[in-house]
């Protein structure tokens, strides 16, 4: 018997690799640049007792260099303890400090007993006490720095973490809002076809079977977290008025005014069909003459402004108690997409007449 093997990723691991990775990278390019400012510091105060800079040059880089490879082993110390308190690590810089100290001034003996080879060299102990201080100094304040350093990439880690699960949170919820369009346009639909079937006309119902199909094709290949241009906004609301005109070619009306250049602009996709079907089922389902539907766009300046009007018994225009599952979804789209900058502005504009506006960015192609 075969058996599959499907192989999960751990969550985490490839952040926490580039976060080692990044801090590494930042880590050796502070250390070059800290203990360079150490060997011009110290060469400079040299020449000021009048120690010879080139003749202390192969000491000091010595010396610099062991201190080089002490920080490292000290701030992979530091690093392992990354998820230990402020105070933890403040204790461990300074045990780090006061193991490596000592070990600085040893070197600096050696080091300094072997250039002096075959003169003897005797311990002094001010001199030693000097060499203390200034190797602690310099080890401790590389602590300093390299904690700082880690604090500051655990504090961008975090805020990169949280926007990643901002953005996830987003994206789940526009995905949820934008299927919500599909269901209910659907329900609405079939019922339709119902309705013609219980008519007899068969022929009608099979035509809206045929263009429910294509639509649903299109739409249902749409990334809802890809903007659509109007134009072809505009396209998908066309497939989706052929439906509805086997229902209503008797008295439905619709009247597009939107120049040619606000076509380009880009839009959440499907955010005019809700708008459309609330007209439809209010205005043209509702009403037993003629219905106008109107479909204007304009520019202002950096927002783009879409209109959705539409007839409707005055009596219904004014008991209308707010807005519905697709007039919600429109608002809540908008918002889930562009917070406060995009706005759905629904009431009556004028006697028997229903009015839908999205007020949103210009965003362009």
């Amino acid at each position: 018997m075969k058996t599959m093997t499907f192989q999960t990723q751990q969550p985490g691991h490839d952040t926490v690799s580039d976060f080692r990775s990044a801090l590494r990278r930042s880590a050796l390019r502070l250390g070059v640049i800290y203990w360079l400012c150490m060997f011009v510091a110290d060469t400079v105060l040299g020449i000021f007792i009048g120690i010879d800079p080139l003749e202390s040059a192969p000491l000091k880089l010595v010396m610099f260099g062991a201190c080089a490879l002490m920080t490292y082993v000290m701030s992979r110390a530091l690093l392992r303890q990354r998820d230990v308190t402020f105070i933890r690590k403040a204790l461990l810089s300074f045990a780090l400090t006061a193991v490596a100290a000592p070990l600085f001034t040893a070197i600096d003996f050696i080091n300094y007993t072997i250039c002096q080879y075959p003169t003897p060299v005797s311990f002094d102990p001010m001199y030693s006490g000097y060499t203390l201080i200034e190797g602690a100094s310099m080890l401790f304040g590389w602590n300093c720095l390299f904690i700082s350093l880690l604090y500051s990439f655990e504090v961008r880690d975090r805020e990169q973490r949280l926007a990643a699960a901002r953005e996830e949170a987003l994206a789940a919820q526009m995905r949820a809002l934008r299927y919500q369009v599909n269901p209910h346009f659907l329900f609405n639909t079939l019922n339709a076809i119902a309705g013609l079937i219980e008519e007899d006309s068969t022929r009608r119902a099979g035509r809206m079977v045929l263009s429910l199909s294509t639509f649903l094709r299109t739409t249902l290949s749409l990334d809802p977290m890809h903007d659509v241009s109007l134009a072809d906004e505009l396209a998908l609301q066309h497939d989706y008025l052929e439906i509805e005109r086997e229902r209503f070619s008797d008295r439905m009306h619709l009247r597009i005014d939107t120049p040619d250049n606000v076509l380009g602009a880009r839009v959440p996709s499907l955010i005019l069909q809700p708008l459309i079907e609330n007209a439809i089922k209010h205005g043209v389902g509702s009403a037993t003459g003629p219905v106008e539907i109107l479909l204007a766009a304009r520019r202002e300046a950096d927002r783009l402004h879409i209109v959705v009007e539409n007839d409707m018994p005055t009596a219904q225009a004014a008991g209308m108690p707010g807005m519905g599952v697709g007039l919600r979804n429109v608002a809540e789209r908008l918002r889930a997409r562009f917070g406060g900058r995009g706005a759905l502005v629904c009431g009556e504009a004028a006697p028997g007449r229903f009015r839908a506006a999205i007020d949103l960015p210009w965003v362009s192609q």
